[in-house]
């Protein structure tokens, strides 16, 4: 069998470097996710925010969403659950008690203290397949990424994806509307609709 026969063909997304880290981080923060969920009872999204409140301290709901890079209803929805589990504390600000600090609870502190050093250890071992040199321009290859991709979301001209809850009623509504559209482009007219009635039922 030849080399070229034993080798599997390059699929064009094996050279994007997106996808190839997206597998990378679905590889290897899998053992993060049993980790979290396993032995902690806590999501990987979940562990971000205590992770994030661990080392920023107290955060308004805002501050926490954009430092952990999460939309603010995923992150309202992961902040209610850590409050339920007594892991986040919601503290009222004098004078807006619309606008809350949010913080890590001793019981959330402690789960962080416990579980970052295996975080940690899963890490170093996975950079431990590079030498000191190799790991050193690895770091600095990704933070010229991170800037450079910072500045291309900066300047880039994109539309929002809406994930509102009127999301879905919108896009059926709009749906509906060009089916009547359709309708009255077929049969040439719009049904004529009679006006209501002035009587009472």
């Amino acid at each position: 069998m030849t080399e070229d026969a034993a080798t599997p063909p390059r699929r064009p997304l094996d050279d994007l470097l997106l996808y190839r880290l997206s597998r990378l981080l679905a590889v290897a923060g899998s053992m993060v996710i049993r980790l979290c969920e396993g032995r902690f009872g806590i999501t990987r999204r979940e562990w971000r925010l205590i992770a994030v409140l661990a080392s920023r301290g107290e955060l308004g709901s805002s501050q926490l969403a954009e430092a952990a890079q999460l939309d603010r209803a995923r992150t309202s929805k992961a902040v209610g659950s850590l409050v339920a589990k007594r892991l986040v504390s919601r503290t009222a600000l004098a004078g807006d008690r619309r606008q809350v600090r949010l913080g890590l609870t001793a019981t959330g502190q402690a789960l962080y203290d416990e579980l970052f050093p295996l975080v940690t250890r899963i890490n170093a071992e996975l950079m431990g397949t590079l030498d000191a040199d190799e790991a050193a321009r690895f770091d600095d290859a990704l933070l010229r990424l991170q800037a450079h991709a910072e500045t291309m979301v900066a300047q880039a001209v994109l539309p929002k994806a809406d994930r509102g809850r009127h999301a879905a009623a919108a896009a059926a509504a709009a749906a509906a509307g060009n089916g009547k559209k359709n309708h009255t482009t077929r049969t040439g007219k719009a049904k004529a609709v009679s006006p209501p009635s002035s009587r009472s039922p």
